[in-house]
């Protein structure tokens, strides 16, 4: 006949073998590929995600959106919502290696970018990413020799006024990306202009090629500008989009 301190123990040892599996179970069971980070503002558009990605990797500051009419785009990134309210997936991707034929290489990234500002790597594939094939990095400071590059919108009134409108002045563009080719044709630079339409590449001395990607809200993008970096000096590139008014 069982005691009631007997049937108290094995009631115990019952319990602790319970707990035990259970603690077990769930010790063994995979954990997420990438953690999600979190601590970002609140992401509400495709531009608040793209600049939440950037936050947490500066090395993706420099590549722009995907232009399926630009020829030899070595490196982007798309868009798209994802399933949940607020949240997107941005695909990071860098190619290298005779870009203009389709690129030899490439490296491609998935995130997901939650509406409270978390980042999550969903996958990568590709082939490792040459040190010097990541978007040259830029100072928003003064260069001792380069370029200068400001992007303006205009015209901003339907009438120009004589003396000239303040309110009529051409409106920086922020965001735009920018490639610089020297005369050989090999990409030097890969920027993305500051919030206010601006950004200062150091280069050596030579002759170079400047390119603006279109931007939304803008007759197409400006042309391509051919400047020269003399030794010591910096050039002033502006680069002008349409706006339409007339």
């Amino acid at each position: 006949m069982t005691t009631m301190r007997g049937l108290a123990v094995v009631l115990l040892t019952t319990i602790g073998l319970v707990v035990a599996a259970c603690s077990g179970a769930a010790s063994s069971a995979p954990g997420p590929a990438s953690p999600p980070i979190v601590g970002g503002l609140p992401v509400t558009t495709e531009a608040d995600a793209v600049a939440r990605l950037v936050a947490v990797e500066p090395r993706f500051a420099g590549i722009g959106p995907r232009d399926p009419d630009l020829i030899g785009q070595s490196s982007w990134f798309e868009v798209a919502p994802a399933s949940g309210g607020g949240a997107f997936l941005v695909t990071m991707r860098i190619g290298w290696g005779d870009c203009p034929a389709g690129c030899i290489d490439e490296h491609r990234w998935l995130y997901a970018i939650g509406p409270d500002g978390a980042v999550t790597l969903q996958s990568e594939a590709g082939s490792p990413v040459p040190a010097e094939v990541w978007p040259a990095a830029s100072s928003n400071g003064d260069v001792n020799q380069g370029l200068r590059i400001a992007a303006v919108a205009g015209p901003t009134c339907p009438v120009e006024k004589m003396p000239p409108d303040p309110a009529c002045a051409p409106k920086p563009v922020p965001n735009v990306t920018v490639e610089i080719v020297d005369a050989d044709g090999n990409q030097q630079a890969l920027v993305m202009l500051d919030g206010a339409g601006q950004e200062s590449v150091e280069l050596e001395p030579g002759v170079y090629t400047v390119t603006a990607q279109g931007t939304a809200g803008f007759m197409g993008g400006p042309e391509a500008q051919q400047v020269t970096v003399e030794d010591g000096q910096v050039t002033e590139v502006t680069l002008a989009y349409d706006t339409g008014i007339r």
